[in-house]
């Protein structure tokens, strides 16, 4: 089993989420996040005065498919979440050793 995270702008959430039921993921967990990469934030004016913005508003996804699945989502993920602009985020991929339905004990690939 593969645990994939990714980092998107917030209005790519549906999209994305679309792109994933299409192949037939369906569970996922989703987290309200803020930070920065390469970008370092931005400068904004409020009321005649600038300020700095270090730590911008994103999505973070995360979801544990089948290994047969994992590049199928990755793929999915990244079509629909780029926009070809800076802070189109990332995406990671890490091996997941065991996962446990809790209400009916199911085990490995049965659980997700």
């Amino acid at each position: 089993m593969k645990k994939i995270e990714a980092i998107i702008k917030p209005f790519k959430l549906e999209e994305v989420k679309d792109s994933l039921g299409e192949i037939g993921i369906e569970g996922m967990t989703v987290s309200e996040v803020k930070g920065f990469g390469r970008q370092k934030g931005h400068t904004e004016i409020y009321r005649g005065s600038e300020y700095t913005v270090d730590f911008l508003p994103k999505i973070k996804l995360e979801l544990v498919v089948a290994d047969g699945q994992a590049e199928g989502a990755v793929a999915a993920i990244v079509k629909s979440a780029k926009t070809g602009k800076i802070g189109d985020g990332k995406v990671f991929v890490s091996t997941i050793e065991q996962a446990v339905r809790i209400r009916t004990e199911e085990k490995g690939e049965a659980a997700v």
